[in-house]
């Protein structure tokens, strides 16, 4: 076990990992590309893919099939994306390379894809829920036009 103590030792945490360790970001699902049909899926002729509910398992899974002529990018269309449920959907996104940009993919939603370590991550907010701190809503206003996202 001795090669584990090095990730037993203090670490600093960057600005990112103390945002989310003061609970301003939440896990909500783990997006799985597939070419396989899943049982359940829906349709979103929008963004011409298939994806399963995440709230149908314990742990958030959500399967995402997509058609040839998905106009997402090629990176989340091939690999696993992690989404985060985040209170400021602007601040979500400093200082993060964008894959895709802030969109409404439906009423009282926000999402934005990053790139994290060559992976895709989904910041979520959800604007008509009381935040973790209390403030209703959140401070990032819906954008006017809507450009390619996953809805959940």
């Amino acid at each position: 076990f001795r090669e584990l103590e090095r990730y037993n030792r203090p670490t600093r945490l960057t600005p990112r990992l103390q945002r989310l360790r003061r609970g301003t970001m939440k896990y909500h699902h783990v997006g799985i590309p597939t070419d396989v049909e899943q049982a359940g899926e829906i349709y979103l002729s929008r963004h011409k893919l298939y994806c399963t509910d995440h709230q149908r398992n314990p742990f958030g899974i959500q399967w995402m099939r997509y058609e040839s002529d998905c106009p997402l990018p090629e990176l989340v269309k091939t690999r696993a994306h992690v989404a985060f449920e985040v209170d400021d959907l602007a601040e979500a996104l400093k200082g993060h390379e964008i894959l895709i940009e802030p969109n409404s993919p439906s009423e009282g939603v926000l999402v934005a894809f990053v790139m994290c370590d060559g992976a895709p991550i989904e910041f979520i907010q959800f604007l008509d829920r009381v935040d973790r701190t209390g403030r209703s809503g959140g401070t990032t206003p819906a954008p006017q036009q809507q450009s390619p996202s996953i809805k959940d």
